[in-house]
């Protein structure tokens, strides 16, 4: 099959202009030696342009147009488009500006990197509107495009740091080490943080489909980076005070991946993750430092992650709707899955229907703590390096103020993390799924995408001991 000649003619300007922006690209010189004064000299109004708009782009526009190509929605093309036009715009003044100069870093290579997906993803999006080789090609390009398009918030995310670390001169020489150890775990903090809230707002049904209670995929990560950090915290010669308490924290993370692991099966909850994210925090809490804000920094920091552990635990224990059925069955077991039927009457009905009374009701505004607190905890990571915090120092910021700012943008952060979810739930296809009192969560509707099986009704669907479970639990994928 081949392209309508009108198409082509709409996408060739495209075409043309994505070729002149990769030459100018590959053909832009770097700075590999920059003086002292360069490095020094004042910000100018380019630079600060680049960076504000380099922000908003993949910050904000991306995870949106990601959101809305998700749910299919008729703006995600033109988000999307905006989003290229001004990433482009925004890497040309980032190498244009004046004042400050900065020498080779990750950020200015990672920003040369980003143009693969972000290539890859305008050459797929084209392709895929042509509309053709509809059997054979076409599916699988539907695939990589939504793969690249969801990998673009933690990409955002990365070049982001990079930025603020380049900017400010950190991470070079003997602070790389510190700098992966807390932007990584910190990151890693926020992006469970991330899952946590889609799976308590929006993944319950996707989390019984799966046969597995979220605490057996919380187990899996804990025990796996365990290990790596068991092994990668000593770097030989003597065992400083450091090297111990990160190495015994990498065991307690992967002894305790394994006892999480066991208990999920049969689809059970359990909260040992929350009481390792409890005894974590409470060994970063009592962490030593060099200056006194650092430590109490990191105190806060601990004391957050281990806050956010309890309310973990308690969340599971009292609030969380249960992800399988407690009983003995025909065949005598103690435990059963949601694989076998449907979820128990009660609460979880009560739950799902929007019943804003009792424990429900409890529960849909305690189920944002958890989450919440481990993007605090994340951030205020994120920001306990020690050349950060000698910067603070330095300025004369006490530690209150310090933290008080790492809050703030902690509740931006998780607003805009809710927001997305909101997304989601209420356009493209899934508009016509929006319950009526406007809750975040997906519940019943008349129209509902093929995609997404309802989570039944225990309370139509209960008769006398058995569960009848509806045609949506048969739902498959969409194929498109």
């Amino acid at each position: 099959m081949v392209a309508h000649p009108t198409r082509l003619s709409r996408i060739l300007p495209t075409i043309l202009c994505l070729a002149l922006i990769t030459t100018v690209v590959l053909a832009h010189p770097h700075h590999d030696e920059v003086s002292d004064e360069d490095a020094q000299a004042p910000v100018d109004a380019i630079l600060w342009i680049h960076m504000a708009l380099q922000a908003i782009v993949w910050g904000v526009l991306f995870p949106m147009g990601m959101v809305l190509g998700i749910t299919r929605s008729r703006w995600h093309v033109p988000l999307q488009a905006t989003g290229f036009a001004l990433t482009f715009g925004g890497y040309i003044l980032g190498h244009t500006h004046k004042g400050r100069m900065f020498p080779r870093s990750v950020h200015g290579t990672f920003a040369s990197i980003l143009f693969i997906p972000i290539i890859g993803q305008l050459v797929l999006g084209i392709y895929m509107k042509l509309h053709i080789h509809e059997k054979s090609i076409r599916p699988y390009a539907v695939v990589a495009h939504g793969i690249i398009g969801k990998v673009y918030p933690i990409l955002g995310w990365t070049q982001m740091l990079f930025g603020v670390a380049t900017f400010r001169g950190y991470c070079r020489g003997g602070h790389l080490g510190q700098c992966l150890a807390h932007y990584i775990m910190g990151s890693g903090f926020i992006a469970y943080a991330t899952i946590m809230a889609i799976i308590l707002l929006v993944g319950e049904a996707w989390v019984r489909r799966s046969g597995r209670s979220p605490e057996w995929w919380d187990s899996w990560v804990i025990m796996l980076w365990g290990i790596v950090n068991t092994f990668t915290e000593h770097h030989g010669g003597n065992w400083s005070v450091k090297d111990m308490q990160h190495t015994i924290l990498g065991v307690l993370w992967w002894t305790g991946g394994i006892l999480g692991i066991f208990l999920s099966r049969n689809n059970q909850r359990n909260v040992i993750p929350g009481v390792i994210i409890m005894l974590t925090g409470w060994g970063m809490s009592e962490h030593a430092q060099a200056l006194m804000l650092s430590t109490k920094v990191h105190a806060t920091f601990g004391h957050t992650l281990m806050l956010a552990g309890f309310a973990r635990v308690i969340e599971i224990c009292f609030f969380v709707p249960k992800y399988s059925l407690e009983g003995v069955d025909d065949d005598n077991r103690s435990e059963r899955t949601l694989a076998d039927g449907a979820p128990s009457p009660g609460f979880l009905s009560s739950y799902n229907n929007g019943d804003s009374s009792g424990k429900a009701a409890a529960a849909r505004a305690f189920r944002h703590l958890p989450p919440f607190l481990l993007v605090a905890a994340g951030l205020l990571f994120i920001s306990a390096t020690d050349e950060e915090l000698e910067y603070v120092h330095e300025n004369e910021m006490d530690h209150v103020t310090y933290i008080l700012i790492m809050f703030s943008i902690a509740f931006a952060v998780y607003t805009f993390i809710v927001f997305l979810i909101h997304l989601y739930s209420t356009t493209g296809r899934n508009a016509a799924t929006k319950p009526a009192n406007d809750n975040v969560e997906m519940t019943s509707s008349r129209i509902r995408p093929k995609w997404y099986a309802r989570v039944p009704n225990a309370e139509a669907n209960h008769v006398g001991a058995n569960y009848i479970v509806g045609d949506d639990e048969e739902d498959e994928l969409d194929p498109r």
